[in-house]
């Protein structure tokens, strides 16, 4: 199934529903609340909605250098255990919405990376365990204003600032996690491209590990890392982060 968060072109609620094959929105009630995913009867042409970010996450987990190019890229060594750090849920942002370059900032990058979204309370759970929590995955964009991020590890400020998480257009449960093929793209030119498959730290992994430090809620979302290629978006950019099976994710870099 293909979850999206959407408001109707008529309305101002924000709605969840299955994106169908024929492009149509089958709606559903919260999966976040819910738990079940059951239709109501009521859809929409995909052309009648704005798709938001599909998750709405109390705390948006992401992990740093777990992609062994991406760490040397950056002249750091491999961990040898996750590399945690926090985004605000102010951050959220959702397919077609822009990315807004901080005026302190001199230095955004875009970093592509597959989005782990949590479908149920886990607290302790296991790696063999780990998919029984799991709604599914989607794209997200770990937007860093990198000139300032320091070098101790202190990231919250670069990466915490408003639109600095977009998320979508949807998540689905129909992929393997393990061997995903993602791209990032800029004006159309590929600057990032790799494999789920490279991974340091595995998707079970990072929710068994996660889960034993803190409760995942329902919604809330771990961002795996990136891979190398990381580069500039300047004003008028659109950065397309694509996954497969997950679609493309696409924003406009604007200014304040």
């Amino acid at each position: 199934m293909k979850i999206v968060a959407f408001v109707p072109n008529d309305g101002e609620e924000i709605l969840f529903g299955l994106l169908t094959d024929n492009d149509r929105i089958n709606v559903i009630g919260d999966p976040y609340l819910d738990g079940e995913i059951e239709e109501t009867g009521r859809s929409y042409l995909r052309s009648d909605v704005v798709l938001v970010n599909p998750a709405f996450p109390s705390k948006a987990l992401c992990i740093g250098l777990n992609y062994a190019d991406h760490a040397r890229e950056f002249g750091l060594p491999v961990p040898k255990s996750p590399v945690v750090f926090m985004k605000p849920s102010s951050a959220l942002a959702g397919p077609d919405d822009y990315i807004i370059k901080p005026s302190q900032c001199s230095q955004l990058d875009q970093e592509a990376e597959l989005c782990v979204v949590i479908g149920k309370e886990c607290r302790n759970v296991e790696e063999s365990e780990a998919g029984d929590y799991i709604l599914g995955y989607c794209c997200a964009n770990d937007v860093t204003a990198r000139d300032l991020q320091p070098k101790d590890g202190q990231w919250t400020i670069a990466k915490g600032f408003d639109t600095f998480l977009p998320l979508g257009p949807y998540i689905s449960d129909e992929v393997d996690p393990s061997d995903l093929s993602i791209e990032c793209r800029i004006n159309g030119r590929t600057v990032q491209k790799s494999s789920t498959s490279n991974l340091i730290f595995s998707v079970p992994r990072l929710v068994s590990y996660l889960s034993k430090c803190m409760t995942l809620s329902p919604g809330d979302v771990i961002l795996t890392g990136t891979p190398s290629g990381t580069t500039h978006m300047n004003v008028g950019d659109v950065v397309e982060v694509e996954i497969e099976g997950l679609g493309t994710l696409r924003n406009t870099v604007d200014s304040l």
